[in-house]
């Protein structure tokens, strides 16, 4: 009877003298429900979403980020110019830099040394739609869009969700998610003035058959003891460590990697297992999953034998998905990822399969010729080495580079077909405009209210002479 009372007033009863907080319902609050993506990644409008934070956990926030990374508004000492800005890119200076484990020559995203922990987790209230999640985990995330922002004393600073961080202080949100979801982050479209290409680029992968985030628009407001702010426009993007894996994977209990740093690069002998940081299975302390992929990938087998080094490649790593994912992200130009930073995608060792699969992450550098501070890859990969074996071993093989070529001719044809893409560009300028518009100084990434449509103009022009690039490069190679 204790049950069915507490079900009808949605406040469940979930452990002896433990009650479900006002509002929580399964639906809304529980784990028992799958992920929403109609409500949560809506692709047609834009969610607003309302932090709470108590003014003394904010501080406690603000104290950790000046403990990282020096005082807030104050260029870091190791950037000592500030490159001119192409178009299209966020009025917030990018300032390229040396990062720890980088190898020589490859320029990363600027990290000052000891800044190797992610900064510290709060509690916070989240409402949406006028519904409540009580002690959820808010903290900052980000490499180069999280330090440079900060540099810059702008407080659109990048933002991940936790719905059940902190269940074991509260066991009254014991498994709390945010309809069917765990974590969620807020990408804050750093260098990015159409403020579309963090969520374009994933929609595109994922059009063209490659796993990505789902992403949307959010209009953030938090509240840290002054009255609700407007901290601008985001772009909520799904976490691949939570409900990408659960949904894109028929098995989702294998390992995820999120690779970072000079091991990340393949090379031959850069593993450590620092650069293959595991998202989930934290206990089990076995890499051989990668570790089987370095060493097939730097057998002698691939000169003496090269039949058999493609058999035993494709046993364990999904060549297929990684030349369909190589193809579109050259075709949409994106730099700042493998082949020539080593980050910013994840691997999934899929037990269904047995295979490592390749999963895009962190697109607000793609869609542009040059971001002006390291050339994109070139459309026939020579410039690529030995460096990036993923890349060059592989496109080394006739028959890959042939299934590569095909890929390129796909991508035009279909996910990045110029018209469509275009068209949808102006759709999500339309969509999104009041509220880019409307965000202020001091929580705004823009110098100038004309940078966003300047932006997106070069984004449609981007488009159509890309899609002109690649058909003359087939016509060159096929």
């Amino acid at each position: 009877m204790q049950t069915v009372i507490a079900f009808l007033l949605c406040v469940p009863i979930i452990g002896e003298g433990t009650t479900r907080p006002e509002g929580w319902t399964d639906i809304s609050h529980s784990n028992t429900a799958d992920p929403d993506f109609e409500l949560v990644f809506p692709q047609d409008s834009v969610n607003r979403i309302d932090i709470i934070i108590n003014p003394a956990d904010w501080q406690i926030m603000m104290d950790d980020m000046t403990e990282l990374f020096g005082e807030f508004g104050e260029t870091a000492p190791y950037s000592n110019s500030r490159p001119p800005q192409p178009p299209g890119i966020s009025g917030v200076p990018f300032h390229p830099g040396p990062e720890r484990g980088f190898p020589p020559g490859m320029n990363g995203p600027g990290l000052p040394l000891g800044s190797n922990r992610n900064p510290v987790w709060v509690q916070s209230t989240i409402i949406f739609d006028g519904v409540e999640w009580l002690h959820a985990g808010i903290r900052f995330k980000g490499n180069s869009s999280l330090i440079h922002t900060w540099e810059e004393g702008i407080l659109k600073l990048p933002i991940k969700l936790d719905f059940d961080q902190f269940e074991e202080e509260f066991p009254e949100i014991n498994n709390q998610r945010f309809f069917g979801f765990r974590q969620l982050t807020l990408s804050s479209n750093f260098m990015d003035c159409s403020l579309l290409r963090e969520k374009v680029t994933a929609d595109i992968f994922r059009a063209a058959g490659v796993p990505a985030p789902h992403t949307a628009f959010y209009r953030v407001f938090v509240d840290f003891g002054e009255g609700s702010v407007y901290f601008g426009l985001y772009t909520m993007v799904e976490v691949v460590d939570d409900t990408v894996i659960k949904e894109q994977f028929q098995d989702y209990n294998g390992n995820v990697y999120k690779p970072e740093g000079r091991g990340a690069t393949f090379a031959e002998g850069s593993f450590v297992e620092e650069a293959f940081d595991r998202k989930n299975n934290a206990t089990e302390e076995d890499w051989s999953d990668i570790l089987l992929l370095f060493d097939i990938l730097h057998s002698d087998q691939r000169l003496c034998d090269p039949v058999n080094w493609r058999s035993e490649l494709e046993s364990i790593f999904d060549v297929e998905g990684f030349l369909l994912w190589l193809a579109v992200n050259v075709t949409v130009q994106n730099w700042d990822t493998y082949g020539r930073s080593p980050h910013n995608y994840y691997l999934y060792s899929n037990p269904a399969t047995g295979l490592l699969i390749w999963i895009p992450w962190d697109n607000n550098m793609a869609l542009r010729d040059d971001a002006g501070l390291m050339p994109v890859l070139t459309l026939d990969l020579e410039d690529v080495g030995s460096e990036w074996p993923l890349i060059r071993y592989l496109l080394d093989v006739p028959d890959y580079r042939m299934k590569y070529l095909e890929n390129l001719e796909i991508a035009i044809e279909t996910a990045f077909e110029a018209e469509g893409v275009s068209e949808r560009y102006r759709d999500l300028q339309n969509l999104i405009s009041p509220y880019v518009n409307a965000e202020i100084h001091g929580y705004t990434l823009l110098s100038n209210p004309d940078e966003f449509n300047e932006a997106i103009d070069e984004l449609v022009a981007h488009v159509f002479r890309r899609n002109l690039e690649v058909e003359t490069f087939l016509r060159r190679n096929r």
